[in-house]
């Protein structure tokens, strides 16, 4: 795994949704966020952006520039 996957899955889980919730917000498949979390795929960068408006977090974190 790597730390865009690792941090989606905890940002998710500490903010108490399912994949299916996530997926539902931003406009993706639950497989999609199953496969970002797991480490198969990345979310393209719309996504990545997405997600770190909805987390309020920057995307220096998502992706591991930050701690």
């Amino acid at each position: 795994m790597n730390i865009i996957s690792i941090r989606l899955k905890e940002l998710r889980t500490q903010n108490g949704l399912t994949q299916s919730q996530l997926a539902t917000v931003i406009g993706v498949t639950q497989s999609s966020i199953a496969k970002w979390e797991n480490g198969k795929n990345n979310p393209a960068v719309k996504y990545i952006i997405l997600l770190s408006k909805f987390y309020r977090k920057k995307v220096d974190f998502l992706v591991g520039l930050k701690d």
